[in-house]
């Protein structure tokens, strides 16, 4: 089994400490969670950013600070952030949140940008002059044949190839299963670049299960607090050593 890449998806758009004690939302705590889970294996971060209050935000500016914190504290750990509207963005914010950020790495979901068809042609110009890699987040196969058909229009550009199949999170309890892989793996048999993230406390059996079809991995509590047995991680840096032992073990 190859080695995959690991992200840590540290806390998303809408969970807070009310759900996990541990779950980051300030500024040095998401620093102190990437240093923790590089340490643990990740090797990459999908960074959301809060307000004050702990809402989702799109802010250049938190963003921004929030990025160069991250790189002076784990210059070895490749960023992305998200730019998911969680029914509070526009296409048009969102745009400008990419335009204004410049990230390396966004990950974008295409029923989002779907939203506004006029706009949607600028997001993937914009991320192409900036240098900025898209990753595509795909909840379903209607969203792999958008990906497909935009493709063929020109839409998204040739090299924004990137795509993360997401398992569970419209099925009732957000649970996922390795067999929910299988649709998207025949929708899109030849993907370059796959990463899976899997909602649910299956979630380290479905990344297993990606793994050993030669996908990478998004892993946190973003997408399961939780292991198996229901029982909570301690924080996000114990869910990565805990799939790190298990691809260890599933490899020998």
């Amino acid at each position: 089994m190859p080695d995959p890449f690991i992200m840590v998806a540290p806390n998303g758009a809408r969970r807070t400490k009310a759900d996990h004690p541990a779950l980051p939302v300030t500024l040095p705590e998401i620093v102190d969670t990437a240093r923790t889970c590089f340490a643990a294996g990740a090797h990459g971060l999908h960074l959301h950013v809060r307000e004050a209050s702990g809402a989702h935000s799109l802010d250049a500016g938190r963003y921004r600070e929030t990025l160069d914190e991250l790189a002076r504290a784990v210059p070895d750990m490749r960023l992305q952030i998200t730019t998911e509207a969680v029914g509070l963005y526009s296409v048009a914010q969102q745009l400008d949140c990419l335009e204004q950020v410049r990230p390396g790495w966004a990950s974008i979901a295409v029923r989002e940008t779907a939203r506004d068809m006029d706009l949607a042609p600028r997001v993937y110009a914009a991320c192409a002059d900036m240098g900025c890699d898209v990753q595509h987040i795909l909840y379903d196969t209607d969203d792999i044949a958008l990906v497909k058909d935009w493709q063929a229009r020109g839409i998204i550009h040739p090299d924004q190839s990137s795509v993360l199949f997401v398992l569970g999170r419209y099925s009732p309890g957000q649970v996922s299963d390795p067999s929910d892989l299988a649709p998207f793996l025949a929708a899109l048999p030849d993907a370059p670049d796959w990463m899976l993230c899997a909602f649910g406390p299956q979630e380290h059996a479905c990344l297993i299960h990606a793994a050993k079809h030669g996908g990478n991995l998004r892993v946190g509590f973003e997408n399961s607090l939780v292991d198996a047995n229901g029982a909570p991680h301690a924080n996000n840096a114990a869910s990565v050593a805990a799939l790190v032992h298990s691809l260890e073990s599933a490899s020998s």
